[in-house]
């Protein structure tokens, strides 16, 4: 059997601009063969199981040659594999896909191309800088500033001043004395506005605006690191009216959030929303236990429970998947009240086309256990549908009511697992990412487990409530809590946070 091949643009590295049929092919990879370039928020959408190959193509640095990636597609397609060549920005951009291409055509492989947002106009968008204007040029010209060693520049300088339009230059910081001075050589206006935009689209976004004659000096005044693109033109006047990323609350901010890898997390989408670069890190996976005859026994008499409550988003799912088993469905709840921990939980269980009976104002398993003890008058029976790590404050509050009949079904286990592919210990001890997100003490536990070695003090962990705090102090992190246990109010305090107002 045949496999194929997708050449896939990741975009510039904002997980945002990722293509949604980009990450549809990749969602189902089974072997994906990377770039430097990715951003790491595209990297954590690749399947837990795939099989990984990083070829780290940056300027001047090559993991693996490209005659060596060619072959390597070629190879992994013939064992009947699905392989996603993953790659920053778009493919045919100066991303050598044509080259690929060759040898797969060559060799009559399957292949597709999906196409990817270029950094060419992202990059300057996120900085303010429209790359077309009626009012200021006609045309814009994405030009490669990367040159062989002791080689010249094969580029007609002449010509790109005569276009009058916008001149994009794709890596080529390293040379931007030289791209400068050809550019003025061949008759450039000295006053000419240029800027050079380093790593668009992240919390390290920095943009330089100068003049063709001072931007080398001004570039290295301030320091510029790679990836960063450099722009010529008229249109770099519009940087500073034009800009709206920076101002954002949490612009120049990095997050880690963490999460169970099955749950899309809405907390990090939240924190984009306000600008911050999010890292979503899948700290633990939600396994359903080996407890099939129990399960199906308990879902079979539903009707004889009063009361079902989930203590998490994760429950539920994992509840109505084994109700879908046993070829049951919400008819089965009729007769039975819902009570939630939280309003993810609830949010959850609407997608099920269920409403929540009881939801207590604070998400904490003990006053979950209280609102269900108030709403018992005795003799009631409950299931409890959880982790098999559950709390036992919930069931010391049922127990203050006589004759209450807890069934605490431990239907899943969350496990612990890390990320091959981003270093995190280097994110907080480089300080390149800002805080840590946590929406649970497993979530901190999972982190501290996926981890081993980081120096935990250096991590400002954003916490949602007593116990996940009560987790991240125990392991020397500086810890901050929400003042109410829920996402908006986390949400604010990482803002407060960011702000500098706490």
């Amino acid at each position: 059997m045949q496999g194929k091949v997708y050449l896939v643009g990741a975009g510039p590295a904002d997980a945002g601009l990722f293509t949604r049929r980009g990450e549809e092919i990749l969602k189902r990879a089974q072997v994906v063969v990377y770039d430097a370039l990715v951003g790491q928020g595209v990297l954590g959408m690749i399947p837990r199981d795939a099989k990984l190959i990083n070829v780290g193509k940056r300027a001047s640095h090559h993991t693996m040659r490209q005659e060596e990636i060619s072959r390597v597609l070629v190879e992994e397609a013939k064992q009947g594999q699905l392989v996603v060549r993953l790659k920053g920005g778009d493919p045919f951009l100066f991303g050598r896909g044509g080259e690929e291409l060759e040898l797969l055509v060559k060799e009559q492989i399957p292949f597709e191309v999906v196409p990817g947002v270029t950094s060419a106009i992202s990059v300057p968008a996120y900085c303010g800088i429209p790359v077309t204007h009626r009012d200021y040029c006609s045309s814009v010209h994405i030009i490669t500033g990367h040159r062989r060693v002791d080689k010249q520049y094969n580029i007609d300088f002449e010509a790109l001043v005569r276009t009058g339009g916008t001149l994009v230059f794709l890596m080529g910081v390293t040379a931007l004395a030289d791209i400068c001075s050809g550019l003025l050589e061949a008759g450039m206006r000295a006053d000419m506005p240029a800027a050079v935009l380093q790593k668009g689209t992240t919390a390290a976004q920095k943009k330089i605006i100068a003049t063709v004659s001072t931007l080398p000096e001004e570039a290295e005044r301030r320091g510029v690191e790679t990836p960063a693109i450099i722009v010529v033109g008229e249109v770099c006047r519009l940087a500073e009216r034009f800009s709206w990323q920076e101002k954002k609350p949490l612009a120049g901010k990095k997050i880690l959030v963490t999460r169970p890898r099955e749950l899309v997390s809405e907390m990090a989408a939240r924190l984009r929303e306000q600008g911050a670069e999010v890292l979503e890190l899948p700290a633990i996976r939600i396994v359903p236990r080996e407890c099939a005859g129990e399960v199906e026994e308990t879902l079979k008499n539903l009707r004889t429970f009063d009361w079902l409550a989930f203590t998490s988003p994760s429950g539920v799912r994992v509840f109505f998947e084994n109700l879908k088993k046993c070829r049951l469905d919400i008819r089965s709840l009729s007769a039975v009240k819902l009570a939630v921990l939280g309003n993810g939980t609830g949010k959850e269980l609407e997608k099920y086309g269920c409403y929540a009976d009881l939801m207590p104002q604070q998400a904490y398993a003990q006053e979950l256990g209280k609102a269900l003890a108030e709403a018992c008058r005795g003799g009631e029976r409950i299931l409890l549908f959880r982790a098999a790590a559950g709390s036992q404050e919930l069931l010391e509050e049922l127990a203050k009511v006589p004759g209450v009949v807890v069934n605490d079904l431990a239907a899943y286990d969350t496990v612990y697992e890390t990320s091959p592919l981003i270093d995190v210990r280097a994110e907080f001890e480089e300080k390149k990412t800002d805080y840590a997100v946590f929406t649970s003490a497993s979530t901190v536990r999972g982190f501290a487990e996926s981890v081993p070695g980081l120096d935990f003090t250096k991590v400002r962990a954003v916490c949602i409530g007593r116990k996940t705090k009560a987790a991240a102090d125990e392991l020397g992190m500086e810890t901050f809590m929400a003042e109410e246990p829920s996402m908006d109010a986390v949400v604010r305090l990482v803002e407060k946070l960011a702000g500098g107002s706490l």
